[in-house]
């Protein structure tokens, strides 16, 4: 289990105990096997300090992730998701921290990148939501040729993601949780129809609480009710 610096913090072992306490409580669940392998919420509480800018908790998580035997390839996984959901800067930064706890990675010749056939798209976004979300039917009217884009990032990062759809998609919810982003909503969708239990949902979620605080359950947990009392339904 990694010792965050916060529980060391003489302040608050003086004044808040009680603060010093419920995050341990929080570090407990995020460190350790539970539901979802404590490797892999390692490698979700990186990509969420990311998201929040904390770029020496992201490569603490992401090095402690390595230690418990997650591999580079699933450590990409990040890259990826962040690439998508947060764009190049994010990605960059996620890339250099990569190299820093893996080593550099072997050069070689960029291979040709894939195209999106006509239609792919669309085809694969009512696969996936059940219909053509409003705001990707206006990208498909208005500009086809990045709509291909989202499509084939979204495919990036669920269909070939080195990690299984499960738990790429809890990687996601972890991203977006962190931002206290409502498409949220539509991940925990995703993660329940590629097998995650809502006990592992709520793992994911609570992996940004390092880097996000306890807000980032605020906005995601309601989620997880019975539809009867405002939650999303399968």
């Amino acid at each position: 289990m990694t010792i965050s610096p916060l529980l060391q913090n003489a302040l608050l072992q003086d004044v808040a105990p009680y603060t010093l306490a419920g995050f341990s409580a929080f570090r407990e669940v995020v460190d350790t096997d539970g539901a979802v392998p404590a490797l892999y919420k390692a490698l979700f509480a990186a990509v969420a300090a990311i998201d929040r800018r904390h770029h020496v908790l992201a490569e603490r998580e992401l090095a402690r992730g390595a230690g418990l035997g997650l591999k580079l390839d699933e450590a990409v996984s990040g890259l990826i998701v962040l690439a998508s959901l947060r764009g190049e800067a994010a990605a960059q930064d996620f890339s250099s921290i990569l190299e820093r706890v893996y080593g550099a990675p072997p050069q070689h010749d960029p291979k040709p990148l894939p195209e999106a056939a006509p239609g792919e798209a669309q085809e694969n976004f009512v696969s996936y939501f059940g219909n053509v979300p409003p705001p990707l039917k206006q990208l498909l009217r208005l500009c086809p040729r990045a709509a291909d884009g989202y499509y084939l990032m979204r495919r990036g990062s669920i269909d070939a993601n080195p990690l299984t759809p499960k738990y790429g998609e809890l990687l996601l919810l972890a991203i977006l949780a962190a931002g206290y982003s409502p498409m949220a909503a539509t991940h925990v969708r995703g993660a329940r129809n590629a097998g995650a239990t809502d006990a592992e949902i709520a793992e994911a979620v609570l992996c940004a609480v390092p880097a996000a605080g306890i807000a980032a359950w605020m906005a995601v947990g309601g989620m997880l009710a019975p539809p009867e009392e405002g939650g999303i339904a399968c």
